[in-house]
């Protein structure tokens, strides 16, 4: 059996990715900064206490897996942009450094594969429209997207210098409600939204959780070669509040006017084809639907 360590397994995408590799046969071993509720995932897993900090034993935690994929991300409660808060200088070296050793560590350990959630954010100004390619150059323009792109930077180098594969992953933003309960992003959009309380027109890329841990399973499982030191972009759809709340409209058959459509002309897309080429199919707009009717059901 194939034992992974997912760090952050207990956060919002961290729970798609650990409930994924359950229902697939893996043993999983789930790390953060304070133990998940049982009910968390579909079955047990082990929990290790391991803060994202340079001077946490990760090679204790590391021992006896075979794969790693880093999840966790220490940052201002609900905030990733502006996530440093006062301190630029630990966030800095939570995620940047912290995250390097955690992957020497793993190399040093004989994992055998790794990977690295990074974040559209690294790509930062962009002309506006212009589609993102993984090879697009990247202008991060906040700490959070630099300390992905950082990373990304310094984690190529060790999948070269190691016999560790690493594969970076750009994760848009991530929609849906976690395995366990927790609440989704939508929750108070939605509130607002039938409470007739104004909201500003806006669109931005999504993919579904369960998505996002297909593309996870898919760079632990395909052929080393197409994943190693590689970047994929993962994302499925362009999402407009406007046709969002239209199909809240539709559920709860409210009368409410959504707010009006975005500007998709300078909204910058990310390209997957690079991902689909090896096997990746995100839901698209159905699974959207389905997920907003369960979301307004839940809350009826």
């Amino acid at each position: 059996m194939t034992r992974v360590l997912v760090t952050g397994g207990a956060g919002t995408v961290g729970r798609f990715v650990v409930d994924d590799l359950l229902e697939r046969g893996y043993e999983v071993t789930v790390s953060g900064r304070s133990e998940p509720d049982k009910e968390s995932f579909r079955a047990p897993v082990r929990f290790i206490e391991l803060p994202l900090d340079p001077k946490s034993p990760f090679e204790d935690a590391l021992a006896g897996c075979d794969m790693l994929v880093h999840a966790a991300f220490s940052h201002v409660a609900g905030r990733y942009r502006g996530g440093e808060g006062d301190d630029v200088a630990g966030f800095w070296r939570s995620n940047f450094l912290a995250t390097l050793l955690l992957f020497q560590a793993a190399a040093q350990s004989g994992v055998e594969r790794a990977v690295f959630l990074s974040s559209r954010a690294a790509y930062g100004s962009q002309t506006p429209g212009a589609p993102l390619v993984e090879t697009t150059p990247c202008h991060p323009d906040t700490h959070y997207g630099a300390v992905k792109r950082a990373c990304e930077r310094h984690l190529k180098e060790l999948d070269r210098d190691s016999g560790l594969a690493v594969t970076s992953l750009r994760v848009t933003g991530v929609y849906g409600s976690p395995p366990g309960g927790a609440e989704h992003k939508w929750l108070s959009l939605f509130a607002d939204y039938r409470a007739g309380r104004p909201i500003a027109p806006r669109c931005g890329t999504e993919v579904h959780g369960r998505d996002v841990a297909g593309a996870i399973r898919l760079m632990l499982e395909a052929d080393r070669s197409k994943v190693a030191g590689e970047i994929f972009n993962v994302s499925d759809l362009l999402v407009d509040r406007h046709d969002l709340l239209e199909l809240v409209a539709e559920r709860t058959r409210c009368s409410i006017p959504p707010p009006a459509p975005a500007d998709h002309a300078s909204y910058n897309v990310m390209d997957t084809a690079k991902l689909r080429g090896l096997g990746w199919q995100p839901g698209g707009k159905e699974l959207l639907e389905s997920e907003v009717a369960r979301l307004v059901a839940r809350t009826d």
